[in-house]
């Protein structure tokens, strides 16, 4: 069994309560902090705990429009800006978070419960997208060119996009935001943004930065509410924004596009992911269960990227399951502000019922818990690391996004199996690969129907690299030389000489 300490209740000590002190409660509107319209709070609590941290303003379809109007009249102004200055604002913003790594990770951990060396991990990737994009900013480029029959030229120029709609996930509640606020930043587009109701407090204490980092008033607007819907919808529908960025599960983001159809407003989608994880016989087996220890429990397993099945070869299977069990049982479960913890709750309740139901379907169609397999007793919503074996066919967990600490196990014995069973989803985000065979690591490549792959690693995010999925998870890329381009419209100029 796991090594537990959930429940203990240590929130209000005093440099907890200072960092919660120090972050801006209000939305933040045309370059000021302000209080929603109506006044209304939104509770956003410690999912260690159950306990209120702190109330924040929840903002109405009228505070959603105020935002909207500040983004407007600040595009102008700042898509002029030069690249430069965009560039500096950014550089700027990076060196601030990183010089507050550990107060923005102990907030992070307070209102979405991951332990403090995750929030500190979080933190730093977070950081890199703002110099990665600082960078970025004067790389804006074009071409001129001799059309084919010589007889005119012709000039490509790209120009920003325009106002902005993000809207970002609680599971990563500032690395989900500088990766969309990097670029549109550096490409000079203004934006409103909506963070997840649950993990608010991050995007708040990264808007403080950006102003103090020198963002000019208007061109990034915060609106945390509990009805997104109510707020978000009729921005999409209002035709003034042009681009939407939405990351989140696909059930939404398929209703997103809907919206945004009417308008044709540019979309950028990070849905949901279902990621397979192939073990071939050949694999390095330590090193494929460190990279499943990674691409399982990053987050808790509250990640898109995160392994949601394994398919293994029949000749190393059980051996893989043992050592996978050995090392998901010694987790220790807790306060993620506890020295130790390695494992920290789910975000609420609801998700956590959501994995137990997924884990108890597995059982009853025969599967068994190596380890694990059920909810930690206690306040909090801890779910214990789970290891499943024989997993039949027609379970949900191999066909639905888990998000949790469950890793469930299933055989395969050719590569056009492992490739047919990897394949067979609706979903195409990330997969990860652990074999020892040049020649078979490229054509299973090659074959996987998925946006990203890990060769023989659990970690494929970089903020230098195009982060973003297929089919059923989502539209776009983020990150890497990419991640601008979905902030720019073209524009040709066809010359007569």
């Amino acid at each position: 069994m796991s090594e537990t300490s959930p429940g203990t209740d240590s929130a209000g000590s005093p440099r907890e309560q200072a960092v919660l002190d120090a972050v801006p409660t209000g939305l933040f509107i045309g370059g000021a902090w302000r209080p929603a319209a109506s006044g209304a709070t939104l509770a956003v609590d410690d999912p260690a705990t159950g306990k209120t941290l702190v109330e924040v303003a929840n903002a109405s379809a009228d505070d959603g429009r105020a935002a909207l109007d500040a983004a407007v009249a600040a595009q102008p102004g700042f898509a002029a800006m030069p690249p430069r200055e965009r560039g500096e604002i950014l550089r700027r913003a990076y060196e601030l978070i990183m010089s507050r790594v550990d107060d923005l990770a102990l907030l992070m951990t307070l209102e979405m419960g991951k332990p403090l060396a995750e929030s500190k991990g979080e933190i730093t990737y977070a950081a890199e997208f703002f110099r990665w994009f600082a960078e970025e900013a004067v790389r804006i480029d074009g071409r001129y060119a001799v059309t084919p029959n010589g007889a005119s030229r012709f000039l490509v120029m790209r120009q920003p996009v325009g106002v902005c709609l993000l809207v970002t996930p609680w599971n990563f509640p500032m690395a989900m935001g500088t990766r969309k606020i990097g670029p549109a930043v550096a490409a000079g587009c203004s934006m409103v943004i909506k963070p997840a109701q649950q993990t608010p407090l991050s995007m708040h204490a990264l808007a403080a930065i950006l102003a103090e980092a020198g963002l000019p008033d208007g061109v990034l607007n915060v609106v945390t509410t509990g009805s997104a819907g109510t707020v978000m919808e009729p921005l999409i529908r209002d035709g003034r924004a042009r681009k939407l960025s939405f990351t989140g599960s696909t059930e939404v983001g398929r209703a997103l596009l809907a919206q945004a159809a009417d308008k044709v407003l540019r979309t950028s989608m990070e849905l949901g992911g279902n990621a397979p994880f192939l073990v071939f016989g050949d694999a390095d087996l330590d090193a494929a269960v460190e990279g499943a220890m990674i691409a399982k429990m990053r987050n808790v397993g509250e990640a898109c990227t995160s392994a949601n099945r394994f398919h293994v070869h029949e000749s190393v299977a059980e051996q893989f399951a043992a050592k996978l069990a050995e090392r998901m049982g010694s987790l220790k479960i807790g306060r993620g502000t506890e020295d130790g913890v390695e494992v920290g709750p789910l975000i609420d309740d609801d998700q956590r019922s959501k994995v137990a139901e997924l884990v108890d379907d597995a059982v009853g169609k025969g599967a068994r818990a190596l380890v694990g397999g059920k909810a930690v007793e206690g306040a909090g919503s801890f779910y214990e690391p789970t290891v499943l074996a024989g997993i039949s066919d027609d379970a949900r967990l191999l066909k639905e996004e888990i998000f949790g600490p469950v890793a469930p196990i299933a055989t395969f014995t050719t590569e056009d199996e492992a490739i047919a069973a990897a394949n067979d989803t609706e979903f195409g985000l990330v997969s990860y690969v652990f074999t020892g065979d040049l020649k078979r690591a490229l054509r299973v490549c090659e074959r996987l129907e998925t946006g990203m792959i890990g060769l023989n690693q659990g970690l494929v995010s970089n903020a230098g690299a195009p982060f973003g999925g297929v089919k059923a998870s989502g539209l776009g890329r983020e990150g890497g030389t990419e991640g601008i381009l979905e902030y720019l419209e073209t524009k040709y100029v066809a010359i007569n000489l």
